[in-house]
Formats: structure tokens, sequence, C-alpha cells
């Protein structure tokens, strides 16, 4: 794991974040830059020419004006000057969009400080270990912000085999090795998992 670095997601690594997003076409669901919870999620179809919420500013104009602005942030994994992964992080103000969003709030007892909702690993390392990277490397900068209580949204594969296409949230294993403690279900195979992580300023 020693070959692997951790960047903030700013300005100076944009581009590096941007070639990654290229490579994959433009990640995640339909291409979207990873911006799909920085918006609530809406049911009805979109308006032509609109993305998946009815906005007209799209993908990766909007994601770069978000980092430009400061309201993105993400742990990125480096293996020398290419990133090669990343854990998107945020506040639930920055990330307000939360997939079977009625379930989640019936349950909900407070709303954490931090959420980290996408983790994405470059096609050529996957099975390296670097989500596990990607998310240290998020409760890290957490950490360095003054700390708080961290809600992530993994897949609970309860021990099957997933298509890493499902696993933009990692996996329940992952987060319970990470110290993150199981709540209770979210969907119909997610779940809901905590952590509270200390300032390190």
């Amino acid at each position: 794991m020693t070959k692997y670095t951790i960047k903030p997601l700013a300005i100076e690594t944009w581009d590096a974040f941007a070639r990654l997003c290229e490579k994959h076409n433009g990640m995640g669901f339909g291409g979207c830059w990873c911006t799909w919870f920085h918006r609530a999620t809406h049911s009805a179809p979109p308006p032509p020419g609109t993305d998946q919420h009815g906005d007209r500013e799209t993908g990766r104009a909007y994601k770069e004006r978000l980092v430009r602005e400061g309201k993105a942030h993400a742990a990125l994994v480096f293996d020398g000057d290419v990133a090669v992964g990343w854990c998107q992080y945020g506040t639930p103000a920055e990330l307000p969009g939360i997939n079977h969003k009625k379930e989640y709030e019936a349950g909900l007892v407070s709303v954490p400080d931090y959420r980290l909702t996408c983790i994405f690993v470059d096609r050529n390392h996957r099975r390296e270990g670097v989500a596990a990277v990607a998310l240290e490397g998020a409760l890290d900068l957490i950490a360095r912000a003054g700390g708080g209580v961290v809600e992530a949204y993994p897949q609970d594969t309860a021990g099957n085999k997933i298509s890493a296409s499902f696993l933009y949230n990692g996996t329940r294993s992952m987060f319970e090795k990470a110290g993150f403690d199981y709540e209770r279900p979210k969907g119909k195979n997610h779940c809901v998992m905590r952590k509270t992580v200390p300032g390190n300023r």
C-alpha cells in the first residue's frame, strides 16, 4: 500500500481527477462525473436537454465549478502522478442526494457531520486495495478538518460476489474493517453505517 499517496480533490488535482473520469466515460450514473449526490434526487423523468435532476449544468462543468468553489470534496488516491481512485465525502448540505430517502429518513436519529457517498477505482487497479486506501484517506482528511460523525451507505453483499459497477458505495465488510458500526438496512442491498472520527488539526 505504500506505493499510493492521498491528495484532496482541489484545483491543483483537478486535471488528474478529470483524466480518470474521462478514461471511464464520465463515471457513475450516465457519466455524472460524481455529481449524483450533490443534488437531491428526483423520481420524475427530467426534461429533455437536462441531467437526471432537471438541471442544465451537467457533468464535468458542474463538478469543476463545485471544486473551484470549495463545494466538492474527495480523497484522491495517486500512484505516482496518476489518480487511480477516490472516495467522495462532504456534509449533508453538500451532498443532499441520497437513495431510498424516505426509508433513510424514517430511521434517522441524528444527522451526521459527513457523508461518504462514492468510491471509485480505476479498472486497471481493482483488487489492489485502492478502495480501502481511498476510504482511509477520506477519514484522514475529515479528521484534519475537525472530525465528526461520518455516515456511509455501503453494499451489504452478505458474502456474495457483486459486479464492481454496483459497488459505488463500497462494501459493508470494508467499512467494518475501517471501524464503522452497522446501524440499519437501506434499500434492497445497502445499509447505513457510522463512525465517529476524532479531530486531528
